[in-house]
């Protein structure tokens, strides 16, 4: 049989459904929908394999409604016409409004998402996205205000396991083998929490032993057999993340010529470009920082340049920016400064703004001593004046350090010569 396991035991309703608790079970908003066959259009937000695809055409063969597929990696603005076509001409015939998936909708152009407009707003259609992407960055506003966000988590320990015991005495050809599970952890962790990975990477075990004999689980088989058929298990990107990881990590390490093998693996595997520009963009940020501020600025300018030129000859610019980043002094100062304030606030709480610092609108606010005995900076010798900001509980608390490399040693001389009685620089 040549259908892929997670295909075989994908759910059939919405009680063998596993994960999304908060989204399906008793109770849940989905579940709602689903019993009262009400359907509004809506997009699904989570990691891959969490179950996006399965909750759509669960919810259409629970109402019965006819369902249109579309991947934005293949399909156009024809295609979607197409489709609103066929579910105009059933609307006349009185059938349900279908419904129609559309995978990877943060693929989707602007033109393309342009498309669906009227026959959403119309009730032609009754759509339904998933997307690995934050919808906020990658749907156009007029399709997302036209849309509830439901939010997909990765899957946990449980799920996992529920979906191996689910697999190993429901389907046809797995339940009439013995298992035997010795340890679980490389193979959830291989998983992380995707289940069809989970399930991809069990077949290929299983796949492994012979006939008639136990099926054997444990953390060496697991690396073995992925070892083995590391290109089979990623046969539909499912590295995603892992090839991203070593890309920001060859970088990180000063490498170009690491981030540029990892970037080509992400370009011929039809990677979006955009998702490698955004995470060059952090990258510049936490990564280089303030050792070379013009990283996040050469970063920014490739993501803009990739969105308005495309591939093929958008792989130059982004490979020149992947170069330049990974040449770059690299400093984290910046991320760990706003992690640490972020920490203090935490710990401290909505602490007094001192009195000099305040706003002071009015004549009340003036006599009560808002900004009473403000220093104007301008005022002062080098526009600087030694000025408590802080509040008093956490006056001398030091949040930014920087970083050793050549542009920060100059922010820190500036600071030590500043602040030398306040701060320990």
């Amino acid at each position: 049989m040549n259908i892929p396991l997670a295909e075989r035991v994908r759910p059939r309703n919405l009680d063998e459904y596993i994960g999304q608790e908060h989204l399906t079970g008793e109770g849940s908003v989905l579940r709602k929908m689903i019993e009262s066959e009400s359907i509004p259009s809506f997009i699904l937000w989570g990691p891959p394999g969490v179950g996006k695809t399965t909750l759509a055409s669960l919810i259409a063969h629970s109402t019965q409604r006819p369902f249109y597929t579309l991947s934005a990696i293949n399909s156009g603005v024809k295609d979607i016409r197409e489709v609103i076509d066929k579910a105009k001409s059933q609307q006349f015939f009185g059938k349900n409004k279908p419904i129609l998936f559309i995978d990877e909708i943060h693929r989707f152009s602007k033109s393309q998402q342009d498309s669906l407009l009227g026959a959403v707003e119309k009730g032609t259609i009754t759509l339904i996205g998933a997307t690995t992407e934050n919808p906020s960055f990658e749907v156009i506003s007029a399709l997302l205000s036209r849309c509830q966000v439901y939010i997909l988590k990765a899957l946990n320990r449980d799920d996992l396991n529920k979906i191996i015991q689910n697999a190993i005495t429901k389907d046809e050809i797995l339940k009439i083998r013995k298992f035997e599970f010795r340890s679980l952890d490389a193979l959830l962790a291989y998983s992380g929490g995707d289940a069809r990975k989970l399930l991809n990477c069990l077949e290929l075990i299983t796949n492994q032993c012979a006939d008639n004999t136990t099926v054997i689980v444990d953390n060496q088989v697991v690396k073995d057999v992925l070892q083995q058929n590391i290109l089979l298990y990623d046969k539909s990107g499912e590295m995603h993340y892992d090839i991203i990881s070593a890309f920001i990590k060859s970088i990180r390490a000063s490498d170009p010529n690491a981030a540029l093998y990892y970037m080509a693996r992400m370009i011929e595997g039809g990677e979006d470009p955009l998702f490698i520009c955004r995470r060059m963009i952090i990258l510049a940020a936490e990564d280089i920082g303030l050792a070379n501020p013009n990283a996040l600025l050469l970063a920014k300018t490739c993501f803009d340049s990739v969105h308005q030129i495309g591939m093929p000859e958008a792989r130059i610019i982004m490979s020149e920016a992947a170069i330049y980043l990974a040449c770059s002094p690299k400093s984290n100062s910046a991320y760990l400064a706003i992690d640490q304030a972020i920490e203090t606030v935490r710990k401290t709480g909505n602490l007094p703004i001192p009195l000099h610092l305040r706003n002071a609108p009015t004549q009340l606010m003036k006599e009560i001593g808002y900004s009473a005995g403000y220093k104007y900076a301008h005022d002062y010798e080098n526009n600087f004046v030694n000025m408590e900001c802080l509040p008093e509980a956490i006056s001398n608390q030091t949040i930014y350090q920087p970083g050793n490399n050549q542009a920060e040693q100059k922010l820190r001389d500036f600071l030590k010569n500043n602040w030398k009685d306040k701060y320990g620089y």
